[in-house]
């Protein structure tokens, strides 16, 4: 019975959401904070579902990410600094309101303070994720930098509830080293795995047996060990679309993680006009991600942009209350409070981050500018040469089209591929590509000398990826001629009606071609080999 009425009330508060244009997960929230104020039982194995979406989330993390990131100055020494300064400004900021505030705030010491003030520097993984998913900027650079330090910052939490908790890790957490050829192995049997649901299944058993449960087991947190399989089997050419095949099962499950953050008791007037207080620290907060990145030599736009995303607070930081109230360093109460803020904090963010590429358009000013050759590498403009074409996308379909342009039209090509080991084989095979993601909007921003090109080619695998790299083409003021590859009717239909001048069928013209071969094949076999004897007299 109470799972159904969850099931009912999700439904209900995304509906809501998607009404108000929110993102759904801001109706799951409010859902889970009405039916925690109903005092509606929650189901048995809440928890653990919500759990078991937070593990394959981050496993999928991993399964996009290289580990190298966490050793780039801009990840490591910008989560540091901004740790410590965000702490001392919770501190400070709960210092001054525990003059002219609340008892709960009046009557804690500074050491209790400077904890909350900790548990509120952390941005939340899961949201920030399901925001760069939905605008595909997964593996922009600001995505990359954004998640590099929420890595980081969760490794800074398990640090600290490893001390706090009075528990630490087993000695055999040492022997997670053998993670790393247990790597080579799981790649190898993955390879005689295929595709489908065994693959799924695979990909599940990975993430929460030797991931969540093997951590667990040494004393570690369980999400950091799903995050680190990921990461060990990223490299795999199958990596992708394992990702992409958890895809709902990861989504489904997240939603009892979201409802179940409305469910950390019942808040009183206080405390919930403390987490609503509280909020003030996030621009804050956004001002010294943005601040710290531009000093690391990134573009104004790139360090507004990660500023904004991680503008929320954890749930990280609810376990680093929980942890701090079971050992006696804080109130019951913040528990409460910090769980309150985390919840609107989500709905803030979501607000924010619909408008999040106009915003940090517009707060560039803000910043000095930075003068091309000291700017990033990584963040420098991309020079498309005298190009006449583009191919986005250089698999098998988009590698063909590039020769077929370059060999048979004589048109001077250029490629956009954001596959590392990809781009370097092309190179050797003398293909001039560049490294990049065609679906994020920073890399249209960074284009320079773009005015040659008569001709894009969106040879991408994903249709959704071809319609945004369209609708990016169009917003950077592209009028050349457009052509893209599709699978399905519905995709070329919809191509065509967001503007895409020529769309390849797949599977149809793939047919045809097969049946003129075919046919050609059937002519060649029937024609004489030879003029026939002369008819005897």
């Amino acid at each position: 019975m109470e799972l159904g009425l969850y099931l009912v009330a999700a439904v209900a508060g995304g509906f809501l959401a998607v009404a108000a244009r929110l993102p759904p997960l801001v109706g799951y929230l409010a859902a889970g904070f009405a039916l925690g104020a109903l005092g509606v039982p929650e189901p048995g194995g809440l928890e653990s579902i919500a759990e078991l979406g937070v593990v394959l989330l981050l496993f999928a993390i991993g399964l996009k990410f290289d580990a190298r990131t966490l050793l780039r100055r801009e990840i490591w020494l910008t989560t540091s600094v901004h740790l410590v300064l965000s702490t001392a400004l919770g501190m400070g900021f709960l210092g001054l309101l525990a003059v002219v505030g609340p008892p709960l705030v009046a009557d804690e010491s500074l050491g209790a303070l400077a904890l909350v003030g900790f548990a509120l520097t952390f941005s939340s993984t899961v949201f920030v994720v399901k925001v760069l998913e939905d605008r595909s900027d997964t593996t922009s650079l600001y995505g990359r930098i954004a998640v590099g330090m929420l890595v980081l910052q969760d490794v800074a939490a398990v640090a600290f509830m490893a001390v706090a908790g009075g528990e630490a890790p087993s000695p055999w957490a040492f022997a997670l080293v053998l993670l790393v050829p247990l790597g080579w192995v799981l790649h190898r049997l993955w390879d005689r795995i295929g595709h489908g649901e065994l693959q799924a299944l695979f990909g599940v058993t990975v993430a929460v047996a030797l991931g969540w449960g093997v951590f667990e087991a040494v004393g570690l947190h369980g999400q950091l060990g799903a995050l680190v399989m990921g990461v060990l089997l990223a490299k795999h050419p199958s990596a992708p679309e394992l990702s992409r095949s958890l895809l709902t099962f990861k989504d489904l499950m997240l939603v009892a993680f979201f409802l179940q953050i409305g469910l950390h008791g019942r808040p009183g007037l206080e405390e919930l006009l403390l987490a609503v207080v509280v909020l003030a620290l996030l621009p804050f907060q956004v001002a010294f991600y943005a601040v710290l990145l531009w000093a690391m030599r990134l573009r104004r736009r790139t360090a507004f942009l990660a500023g904004l995303v991680l503008a929320n607070f954890s749930e990280f930081g609810i376990i680093v209350a929980s942890v701090g109230a079971t050992v006696g360093l804080l109130d019951e109460r913040w528990v409460v409070v910090i769980s309150l803020a985390v919840a609107i904090s989500f709905v803030a963010s979501s607000l924010v981050n619909r408008r999040g590429v106009e915003l940090a358009t517009r707060m560039v000013r803000l910043l000095p500018h930075h003068s091309t050759h000291q700017l990033h590498p990584d963040d420098r403009l991309v020079d498309v040469g005298e190009a006449d074409a583009m191919v986005l996308g250089l698999g098998r379909i988009g590698s063909a089209t590039y020769v077929r342009l370059r060999d048979e039209y004589g048109l001077s090509v250029v490629g956009v591929e954001h596959d590392q080991g990809r781009v370097a084989e092309l190179r050797t095979r003398g293909f001039d590509v560049l490294r990049a993601d065609a679906t994020d909007v920073e890399f249209w921003g960074r284009v320079q000398r773009a005015g040659k090109v008569q001709v894009v080619v969106l040879a991408m695998p994903f249709h959704n990826a071809n319609l945004i790299a369209l609708a990016r083409l169009h917003a950077a003021g592209f009028t050349g001629q457009v052509a893209a590859v599709a699978r399905y009717d519905d995709d070329v239909a919809e191509l065509k009606r967001h503007g895409a001048g020529a769309v390849f069928h797949l599977y149809g013209s793939a047919g045809a071609a097969l049946a003129d071969h075919a046919a050609g094949v059937l002519r060649h076999r029937e024609a004489p080999s030879a003029e026939p004897p002369p008819a005897e007299a």
